[in-house]
């Protein structure tokens, strides 16, 4: 996919409906409970079983209003949907529902409608009484949303997914569903109730002809409290889960997700067919010529079969490939690659900070950021002694036996001083001045006008 370039600027690049703000949070604690260890929330909560975190992201406490929500999601380039729930028996009529209402009545006797970006004035004329506004990517949005991250860096940030905010009303809900991916669940404003109930599996069955996915079961109901302003739920891979708002709501959902098998499988084909260093493979008697024919035995088989023997011996081959060098250098760049892409275009935005202005923010004492809305990480390869190039291309000296990407592309021409510093970004650590004022301005330049870095 083709991104395009955000100009990077001052923290004040978000549309008018969003706060005007201009300092970011301080360093954020792991978003954890206290007295919890990283180490044992990795081993048994990690993927495994769902965790209340009580004010776990106090930050996000009072930084946006339901107000906000709205008017951002009716803004160009926003990715948005508005999902809204009528009963069945009369679907144009607003229902009354209350948040304490049977489950069964909100989930299988409603008709639910679904509407996507772009959202207009006219969406929001007549609502029904339940309704929910979903708006994705929010660190598009807010520099101070996307440094929230933080909180969750006892995570690589390349499992990173985005932002998701879900405004609703008193009553408004989603349904009963699950997802794929694992999701910290931040209550931002107002309250809502969580229930969460069985792990789920592919043949699990949802309500018949609606436009998103709801379960018919949750099984046995786990977990049922209410989070408030600054509390946080971790809810792991399909585990089904069921919020409804209590009052206004605005609940912040950092999403983590892996790729799949097709991702994988997909993006490998479309880089062994362009590798950077496939040629200097080539030249090696030991290495395989990708676009050579296998050599393999042949044994008596009837004409029209191809023989189990046979398949066995190209998956062996291909298998063995992958654990070679160069097997292992086109996974490795296929795989950063995948990761390092975003799942959302770089939308342009105004940039109204030159060069000079930009050094002169720095040289006051400002810092540059990591700019959360791109995706910037590195793969250190194995050191070669020889000092010879890798798989990427650098030398195998200093900092240059890294690779770094950013937004899906591998970095090529970046010296052991540029590596050294993009990759203290990539940490999520922020530069001053007295680290950057050997960098050429030309590159810093280039940097903010990438999207990779802001100003705070």
């Amino acid at each position: 996919m083709q991104e395009s370039t955000m100009p990077n600027t001052m923290p004040n690049t978000m549309p008018n409906t969003m706060p005007n703000q201009q300092n970011t949070p301080p360093n954020l604690p792991p978003c954890l409970p206290q007295g919890m260890s990283i180490d044992t929330f990795l081993h048994e909560y990690w993927q495994k079983k769902p965790l209340l975190i009580k004010g776990g992201l106090p930050a996000l406490m009072g930084k946006y209003e339901p107000n906000d929500i709205i008017e951002l999601a009716q803004c160009d380039g926003v990715n948005a949907r508005l999902i809204r729930q009528y009963p069945k028996q009369n679907p144009k009529q607003a229902q009354s529902d209350s948040p304490n209402t049977s489950d069964k009545l909100r989930c299988q006797d409603h008709h639910w409608t679904l509407d996507t970006s772009p959202l207009t004035d006219q969406h929001f004329e007549q609502l029904p009484t339940l309704w929910t506004l979903l708006v994705q990517n929010m660190e598009q949005w807010s520099y101070e949303l996307g440094e929230m991250w933080q909180a969750f860096d006892f995570i690589p940030q390349w499992q990173r997914d985005d932002i998701m905010v879900s405004y609703a009303p008193v009553g408004g809900s989603v349904g009963k569903h699950f997802d794929e991916y694992d999701v910290f669940l931040a209550q931002g404003y107002g309250t809502r109730r969580w229930q969460l109930g069985k792990m789920c599996q592919v043949d699990d069955e949802f309500i018949p002809n609606q436009p998103i996915r709801l379960l018919t079961d949750m099984g046995e109901i786990i977990f049922d409290q209410i989070l408030e302003a600054g509390d946080v739920l971790y809810v792991p891979p399909k585990l089904s889960h069921y919020g409804v708002a209590m009052s206004d709501s605005l609940t912040f959902s950092f999403g983590f997700r892996r790729p799949n098998m097709m991702q994988l499988l997909d993006n490998l084909a479309d880089v062994v067919t362009d590798f950077d260093a496939l040629d200097a493979y080539h030249a090696s008697p030991s290495s395989l010529n990708l676009s050579s024919p296998f050599i393999m035995p042949q044994s008596a088989q009837a004409v029209g079969e191809l023989s189990q023997d046979s398949i066995h011996v190209l998956k062996t081959n291909l298998i063995e490939w992958l654990k070679s060098e160069q097997g292992s250098a086109v996974f490795t760049q296929s795989i950063a690659e995948l990761v390092s892409r975003r799942q959302y275009d770089l939308l342009g935005m105004e940039n109204d900070i030159s060069i000079d202005e930009l050094i002169t923010l720095l040289q006051q004492g400002h810092l540059l950021k990591p700019d959360q809305n791109s995706r910037l990480i590195y793969v250190c390869h194995e050191h070669d002694n020889s000092g010879s190039r890798n798989s990427s291309g650098n030398h195998n000296n200093h900092d240059a036996h890294i690779t770094l990407y950013a937004n899906g592309q591998a970095l090529s021409d970046l010296t052991d001083s540029d590596i050294r510093l993009l990759k203290h970004l990539a940490d999520g650590k922020p530069l001053s001045w007295q680290q950057l004022k050997e960098l050429p301005t030309s590159k810093l330049k280039e940097w903010l006008d990438n999207g990779w870095v802001w100003v705070d």
